[in-house]
């Protein structure tokens, strides 16, 4: 019987049972979600399809068939969760207020001299083992700070267009 058998381990807090994930699953996660994605059968312009779950579920129970991984809620939440850390760090490197960041390529870590940024304490002492291979995944989902619009600016170019256009089917 493998050792992953015994992975399945839960809690129970308030919001219902939480699954424990262990790091050779994490591991098998995230190796057949960059094979996924470059095989590029569920993939839009910059993410995944809402499919593309399912099979991960499909991909993970060949590689871990005892770890009883589900598609909801299981790789849902460790997904998302891994999404976020990565948006985390990406931007602590990345980042317009950058200064004071560094990435340690052999401890797969964030090197910070203060801990001035408050979401990068978690990952101070803290390895991200899986930076590189989100970031071949999600880099292209996240919109650099160049060509970046709020949401105000993209209203005020519509209106500055929209008024060009009327001054100008008024000229005779």
């Amino acid at each position: 019987m493998s050792s992953f058998s015994l992975s399945i381990v839960s809690f129970q807090n308030s919001r219902g049972t939480k699954r424990k994930w262990v790091p050779e699953e994490d591991v098998a996660l995230v190796a057949c979600m960059v094979d996924l994605y470059n095989v590029g059968t569920y993939n839009t312009d910059t993410r995944f399809k809402t499919s593309y779950v399912n099979e991960l579920e499909r991909m993970l129970e060949k590689v871990l068939p005892h770890a009883m991984l589900k598609a909801k809620p299981n790789l849902e939440s460790l997904i998302r969760t891994l999404k976020r850390d990565w948006a985390i760090v990406y931007d602590m490197l990345n980042g317009k207020d950058n200064s004071g960041f560094g990435w340690d390529k052999h401890k797969q870590m964030v090197v910070v001299e203060d801990v001035s940024y408050k979401a990068s304490y978690q990952f101070r002492h803290h390895s991200f083992p899986y930076y590189d291979q989100l970031t071949s995944i999600y880099v292209k989902d996240r919109a650099t700070r160049k060509d970046a619009q709020t949401a105000a600016n993209i209203v005020e170019e519509i209106d500055v267009e929209d008024i060009a256009t009327t001054r100008r089917k008024q000229l005779p």
